[in-house]
């Protein structure tokens, strides 16, 4: 049964803000979830991206905050109250956006804080005092060390894409924030996906959590058509373009492994005409933020990006996700594919499956529960690109020394025809010399046994006797022989 909003008696400030946003009707886990968080209990709850987490866990927390909403403008009646700390600097900003809108009529403050910009002005920020802050960990943990934030009125925590929080590199830096906050405090975590080591570590977090799952877990949307086609390395780019041609397709996501692919793909695409721009992590975070900005406002049309934007990131009417590159991780699949389709709208993810990914897509094959058909598709002649990859070379060839050359060959008939016909014009060559054997032989040495110089063996020896471990000293010839001394005369 659908619910709306109006049944949660929410504050008429926040109740007015929800309706500037149009929405009415709740999701499921914003339905499942928002009654629970505002009854203070402690929540773990997976959903599919895409729908509406952020307000499930916002709008409960504003709403039990607004006991502490005052106009006073010293920095001591606006403690940080609540802490929402997610995994990456867009997703952390687009959160703290979400927070702004929902409490633009309240009096409750609220503020972001990501690496890549200066601190200056977040610090001047945080020194004004707010109820709410968004934080990704490692800048957080800056601002603690430099004493900008004081933690120790924090009520609710909350943990966005949990498992990511929890996984590979976030764990230290969560363990030594929570450590700042007080025992006593409501403890959320929200993502897409769970697995059961995961859900052991957020156990020791939470204090008897409240299960919410409202779709099977690491499920894919269904609103969300899925095809995974058979290309090879060299043909991904032209299908890319084949199929955005065919859909009429205006936007999409391009996802790849690797950021130095990543650039190189956008700046690919870029020269064929397309409306590309790149988002990776070695890109400056003002750069980031103005490739994200431009995208949602329609300026661009593909962002190619690694998965620094597969998750949280809500865009609204994008209608296609290509994965150019099958992720390393299974689970990315999910939040890869969940940047389209969002709000219960429909969207298509394409997948580019080569011969090297069976085991990638035996892993997702396990992680969804299905077996995954892959698809042929017949690609356009005059799309293929015009240069092939040698793999005895290791190089690039251009079309003169690939497909065409060997057209040209079977036109022009068998090589030796080749040879023996001379071009109009022009003299036959002469026939080619055999080759002299004595250039083919290896090199032998005409002395079977080292020979004793002439000069040497015609020496007498000397008649004392020597020491056999003494070697006596070679003698070198002269070069100019003296003239013999005349005899003098007799007379």
């Amino acid at each position: 049964m659908t619910q709306s909003f109006s049944q949660l008696s929410l504050s008429p400030l926040l109740e007015r803000a929800v309706a500037e946003m149009g929405y009415e009707n709740m999701t499921p886990i914003q339905a499942q979830a928002i009654p629970v968080v505002l009854q203070g209990r402690d929540v773990m709850g997976a959903a599919q991206t895409g729908t509406g987490k952020t307000a499930a866990f916002t709008l409960p927390l504003l709403q039990r905050m607004m006991k502490h909403d005052n106009a006073s403008t010293s920095p001591a009646r606006h403690p940080v109250r609540a802490l929402v700390l997610l995994p990456t600097r867009e997703l952390a900003d687009q959160v703290a956006e979400q927070v702004r809108l929902y409490a633009k009529y309240t009096n409750l403050r609220s503020t972001v804080v990501f690496g890549g910009m200066d601190m200056k002005p977040q610090t001047a920020e945080l020194k004004k005092g707010v109820e709410v802050l968004v934080a990704t960990p490692g800048r957080l943990l800056d601002h603690i060390e430099a004493k900008n934030c004081v933690l120790n009125q924090v009520e609710y925590v909350v943990l966005d894409e949990a498992d990511r929080m929890l996984d590979i590199g976030f764990l230290p830096d969560l363990q030594r924030i929570l450590s700042f906050l007080p025992r006593q405090r409501t403890t959320l975590l929200f993502s897409a996906t769970f697995s059961p080591e995961i859900k052991r570590l957020a156990n020791s977090y939470l204090q008897d959590p409240v299960t919410i799952e409202v779709a099977r877990s690491n499920a894919t949307a269904s609103t969300v058509e899925q095809h995974f086609y058979r290309v090879d390395d060299d043909d991904k780019r032209p299908v890319l373009k084949q199929i955005l041609k065919e859909r009429g397709l205006k936007q999409a996501f391009v996802f790849v492994n690797s950021k130095l692919g990543c650039a190189r793909l956008a700046r690919s695409l870029e020269r064929e005409g397309l409306n590309t721009t790149a988002l990776h992590g070695d890109k400056s975070q003002d750069e980031r933020l103005k490739a994200l900005e431009a995208f949602k406002s329609g300026a661009v049309d593909l962002l190619v990006c690694t998965d620094v934007a597969a998750r949280g990131l809500d865009i609204k009417d994008v209608p296609a996700v290509f994965n150019f590159d099958i992720p390393f991780n299974a689970e990315d699949y999910v939040h890869r594919i969940g940047r389209t389709g969002r709000a219960g709208a429909s969207g298509l993810a394409v997948s580019f499956v080569s011969g090297r990914d069976a085991r990638l897509m035996g892993d997702l094959e396990k992680l969804l529960g299905k077996k995954l058909e892959l698809e042929a598709l017949e690609l356009e002649a005059d799309k293929r690109p015009a240069g092939r990859f040698n793999d005895g070379q290791r190089a690039w060839q251009q079309p003169d020394a690939g497909r065409e050359e060997r057209d040209i060959r079977e036109s022009r008939g068998s090589r030796p025809e080749r040879e023996s016909r001379a071009p109009v014009g022009r003299p036959a060559r002469a026939p080619r010399a055999p080759a002299d054997p004595l250039f083919d032989k290896p090199y032998e040495s005409s002395l079977a046994a080292e020979v004793t110089p002439a000069w040497e063996s015609a020496q007498k020896q000397p008649t004392s006797r020597v020491s056999p471990n003494i070697k006596t000293r070679k003698k070198l010839p002269a070069l100019f022989k003296s003239a013999p001394t005349p005899e003098p005369e007799n007379g």
